[in-house]
């Protein structure tokens, strides 16, 4: 027999002589589950202009890069200076088997996840063989390599003109409602992402990472398996990443190294990382959401915003040193997750 027991806070569940209890406080799921529901909310308000609708799915995107991102640098404890190689990966992945082998994107998806681990595997020995700003100064050039290899190869990468032709995301024979359908995925799969990465960091796992992220010595005095951690946190969140590229090339019908691989899109995914706040995974998407708005609206003003956009990062980066989120955090006495700490060792 099963009964259940609900009282404000609590629930208590009775099965034979099995008893499960759960308190539940308001404070910690009512912010996430009103965040969740107006996130979901936005394709249906913006369903009729589909330049809106790009834009909402533009910073899901961005969003789906500076999650998994924040908890690999809390995982590793470094600064991943090229994201967007991983990301290149797998928008190449895409692309080229969607162009060449005519695969639709869900086949293309398998593919992706896969390249993603095999490159996180053979690049994962440098978050222990590297220290401190040499790991930070490797991952940046990785990308910057990655760029002239799409101009070398030109018959395969298409150069600066990228690889076009590539399956559409979804097709229902009409445009509203193409992008109306991949606005609501690319919500889906940012909160699939956060959902992971919340359990991640909430779990033992997180815990482990904390203490590396904190000090990597006495972490291993107490011993953990420090190398371990790391290099399973490298490969996971670099095939995350590797999975936005696959949304991004499936979802603009095109994939370039010159868009995605220069240090100024890896300038913007630190600065969503940085200004949403360090190392708070729901810091990211405000970031990601800021970052992917103030783009947009700075276009209007022509040429000028190349200069705007960067100034107005560096003041936020200097009045907000806790990032957006931070002004919310400010109030609240828990810390959930750790900080970021980059130590120069």
């Amino acid at each position: 027999m099963v009964t259940i027991e609900h009282k404000r806070a609590h629930i208590k569940v009775h099965i034979g002589n099995f008893k499960f209890e759960h308190v539940i406080e308001p404070r910690y799921w009512r912010n996430p589950l009103i965040g969740v529901a107006f996130i979901l909310i936005i394709p249906f308000l913006l369903r009729d202009m589909p330049d809106l609708l790009t834009l909402f799915a533009t910073a899901n995107i961005y969003a789906c890069i500076a999650i998994p991102l924040s908890w690999q640098m809390t995982g590793i404890g470094r600064m991943n200076f090229g994201p967007q190689f991983f990301l290149a990966i797998g928008g190449f992945t895409a692309s080229l088997l969607s162009i060449y082998m005519g695969f639709g994107p869900w086949i293309t998806l398998p593919f992706v996840i896969l390249a993603g681990l095999i490159f996180g595997l053979i690049f994962s020995g440098l978050t222990t063989i590297a220290k401190g700003l040499y790991f930070s100064l490797i991952t940046l050039i990785l990308p910057l390599i990655f760029l002239e290899i799409t101009y070398v190869y030109t018959d395969i990468f298409k150069g600066e003109t990228g690889l076009c032709g590539v399956a559409p995301l979804v097709n229902f024979g009409s445009i509203k409602i193409n992008y109306f359908v991949a606005g609501i995925l690319s919500a889906v799969m940012m909160l699939i992402y956060l959902l992971i990465v919340d359990k991640v960091l909430r779990s033992r796992v997180g815990l482990f990472s904390a203490a590396i992220n904190d000090e990597e010595d006495v972490a291993k005095g107490l011993g953990l398996n420090i190398t371990k951690v790391k290099i399973i946190t490298f490969i996971i969140t670099s095939a995350m990443v590797a999975g936005a590229g696959w949304f991004a090339a499936h979802y603009f019908g095109t994939f370039a190294g010159v868009t995605y691989l220069p240090l100024s899109f890896m300038l913007k995914i630190l600065i969503m990382v940085i200004v949403g706040g360090r190392g708070e995974i729901y810091g990211s998407i405000v970031g990601a959401y800021f970052v992917a708005a103030l783009e947009k609206a700075l276009t209007f003003l022509g040429p000028i915003h190349y200069v705007l956009f960067p100034l107005i990062m560096l003041i936020l980066l200097f009045s907000l040193p806790e990032g957006l989120y931070g002004l919310y955090r400010r109030h609240k006495y828990r810390e959930y997750y750790p900080t970021i700490r980059i130590r120069n060792r």
